[in-house]
């Protein structure tokens, strides 16, 4: 009988420590997993802290289409060790974020309105960075967001949206893009809009933003979800051309009305569509904090 109270009481103060150690004081180092407060719909977050980590910077990775957070931890821990930082990347299962609302942020409901900021998948990620600020104890901790397939088209609508406070928006191998244009609809353009988010002040905010297309000269197959639908394919006929295109002519544009331009294109010789290699090389740097 003792040695079950025993027993039961190690079991309950052990479930006490993981969860202090999940959800009070600073990431633990190494690998973890926290829940990220947002009201009714909690966020799982897996995050990672070098055993070294000082007062390096934040970085927030976004997974693709498979929804699979924990993996592209893992491909980010390179990123890391290699810049100091803490990585963490919260999951956007497909049950409660479907492509509605993860790879287009929930914007706009089946009616065409806009929904209210606080409602769209991108104050998700403001929320995390306070939580994390809040939890080393670093007010001021700056962030960059990176993503990569569906989290790069999360994050390429999240720059025209919501940018936030983010140093530097990674979008690494977008299957499609938002292109600076009113001529095709939500998701690949500002077509179909509401006038509040669609105007010329918005697209000229979206071209301001510090957005990086990351793209991987390889990524010329129609592999891995590839958006082949005829909205997607007069982005181009992949994922490279459709990267390259969209700079192009936000880069055309913001000369021609005299706007600024905060944009930045990388590219990273022969990597495929692959999030681990996309991390692991050499002009992530660039990508990340090139000026």
């Amino acid at each position: 009988m003792f040695s079950g109270i025993r027993f039961a009481l190690a079991v309950g103060l052990l479930a006490a420590l993981w969860a202090s150690a999940l959800h009070a004081g600073p990431l633990p180092a190494g690998p973890g997993r926290i829940e990220c407060p947002n009201g009714k719909e909690p966020i799982t977050v897996f995050t990672y802290k070098p055993p070294t980590y000082k007062d390096g910077p934040l970085l927030v990775v976004c997974h693709g289409v498979g929804r699979n957070a924990e993996d592209y931890r893992n491909y980010a821990i390179t990123m890391a060790e290699r810049f100091g930082a803490i990585v963490v990347a919260p999951l956007f299962d497909k049950e409660r974020y479907p492509s509605e609302r993860y790879q287009r942020g929930g914007l706009v409901g089946k009616n065409g309105k806009a929904h209210r900021p606080d409602e769209w998948t991108y104050a998700v990620i403001p929320k995390l960075v306070a939580h994390v600020r809040g939890l080393e104890g670093r007010a001021g901790m700056p962030y960059y967001l990176i993503g990569h397939s569906a989290g790069g088209q999360f994050l390429v609508r999240l720059a025209a949206f919501l940018p936030g406070e983010a140093v530097r928006i990674v979008a690494a191998n977008p299957g499609s893009h938002l292109f600076p244009v009113r001529d095709q609809e939500f998701g690949y353009g500002f077509g179909g809009l509401p006038p509040e988010l669609s105007s010329d002040d918005m697209i000229r905010r979206y071209l301001a933003a510090p957005l990086t297309l990351y793209l991987g000269t390889g990524d010329i197959t129609p592999e891995h979800s590839f958006d082949a639908s005829p909205a997607g394919m007069r982005q181009g006929p992949n994922r490279l051309e459709r990267g390259r295109t969209c700079f192009a002519l936000a880069q055309q544009l913001a000369k021609q009305h005299g706007w600024a331009f905060n944009w930045r294109k990388v590219e990273t010789p022969g990597i495929a569509h692959e999030g681990a290699f996309m991390f692991a090389a050499k002009e992530v740097d660039d990508a990340l904090f090139g000026k």
